[in-house]
């Protein structure tokens, strides 16, 4: 890959890595960092990854590296998060897409990702597959699982209204 090439690639899938990345950390600062880390493994990579597969092996950095973060993180909040005397009396009025960001936000990191790739961003199984390092019919059974984990969230009356 040469310059040129990266840098096609940066105005290629830059926004569509942080989009990826932002809708699984939900936290834009820390999505901005792994983006920014996904991109300077790949220009250090850049002699040894092809420019066709730039794409894939960018996202496939910023989900490993989507992953090492929320790992990290979630040692240090569910130590802070824990505090038994706190409880939900009324829960607040949601719309459809506070509704849809917590139905999503019950899924595994692994089932999140494989809709937003799939579902948000448009990616095919083969695509998915090796970014996530798993084959088609992984990816389908995983997928099609998430999604049945996502009707049964959001058919619940209880959840909607």
């Amino acid at each position: 890959m040469t310059e040129r090439d990266y840098n096609e690639c940066v105005n290629l899938h830059a926004d569509a890595v942080y989009r990826f990345i932002v809708k699984n950390l939900r936290h834009e600062e820390d999505a901005r960092d792994v983006v920014q880390t996904a991109f300077e493994k790949l220009w250090r990579s850049r002699a040894d990854v092809e420019a066709e597969k730039s794409k894939s092996f960018l996202f496939t950095i910023a989900y490993n590296s989507m992953i090492d973060h929320l790992r990290k993180v979630k040692r240090i909040y569910l130590k802070e998060e824990f505090n038994p005397d706190v409880r939900v009396v009324n829960r607040p009025v949601h719309n459809a897409k506070a509704i849809l960001e917590e139905a999503l936000g019950r899924l595994s990191e692994t089932q999140r990702s494989l809709v937003m790739l799939k579902d948000y961003e448009g990616y095919s199984y083969e695509e998915i597959g090796q970014i996530m390092n798993l084959n088609s019919s992984q990816v389908k059974v995983y997928l099609h699982r998430a999604r049945l984990q996502l009707k049964q969230y959001l058919v619940k009356v209880e959840n909607v209204i």
